[in-house]
């Protein structure tokens, strides 16, 4: 890749956010930040009487985490608790703690039922309160993965064992499209060959999820249903780099 091809790639995933494991050690996925901020959002806006504005999700300070059972994804953080902190607008007269709490489930629900993260504390700080008729103030909106992808990427050969992978992956319900995150569509399936004698591969597959679906439930499925594809049963880690 040229140096402007990696400063793109790098720029690119800088805005995706923290890499944010999904579910225990031994499940092996990992979802964007970004995509993960898309569905709290979304949570968020059907709770009465507040806006939410910037939100972050980041480990639990001084928590233990434990080494994931399979490689991760680059510089994905290990499985562990983790922590959403957000700011929001009051925007009818109610009691400050009574629109908090509200908020504070919308989004705890949201993590582990709609996505499947580990959340173990939500942090909520209120940042004001929006008088009617007021415009709302200007948010950067949280986006999932940009379609666009790092330069010089191509699709697998037809014949290959990661073309073989991504049909596989395709056809487990719940499973949008492939790609989006380290090299677009060619680069979805990541398979590193066994390090020595008697030790498996690994495979690194990512994938966006289709609407009403839980991205850890999608990715345990692709676990499975990858793992017996390539003779040598590599091991397999799944990053989920959009929710739609």
């Amino acid at each position: 890749m040229s140096t402007d091809g990696w400063t793109e790639a790098v720029r690119h995933q800088l805005g995706l956010g923290r890499l944010l494991p999904m579910g225990e050690a031994p499940d092996g996925a990992w979802l964007i930040e970004a995509a993960a901020r898309t569905v709290l959002r979304r949570s968020a806006d059907e709770v009465p009487g507040v806006r939410l504005g910037p939100l972050r999700i980041s480990p639990v300070d001084g928590a233990p985490t434990e080494e994931p059972a399979v490689p991760p994804p680059p510089s994905a953080l290990w499985p562990g608790p983790l922590r959403i902190g957000a700011e929001f607008t009051a925007t009818r007269l109610e009691p400050f703690p009574a629109l908090a709490d509200r908020l504070r489930a919308a989004l705890a629900e949201a993590a582990a039922g709609r996505l499947g993260l580990r959340v173990t504390e939500v942090d909520l700080r209120v940042a004001g309160v929006e008088r009617p008729g007021e415009p709302a103030e200007d948010e950067t909106p949280a986006t999932a993965c940009p379609s666009g992808t790092p330069p010089e990427s191509g699709p697998a050969r037809e014949d290959s064992p990661e073309a073989r992978v991504a049909s596989t992956a395709l056809a487990v319900p719940g499973v949008a499209r492939l790609g989006g995150a380290f090299g677009g569509r060619g680069g979805a399936v990541r398979l590193d060959q066994p390090t020595g004698p008697h030790r498996p591969g690994h495979l690194r597959v990512e994938l966006a999820v289709s609407a009403g679906h839980r991205p850890l439930d999608v990715a345990r499925a692709v676990r499975r249903a990858v793992a017996g594809t390539l003779p040598d049963h590599p091991t397999v880690a799944v990053l989920v780099t959009a929710v739609d």
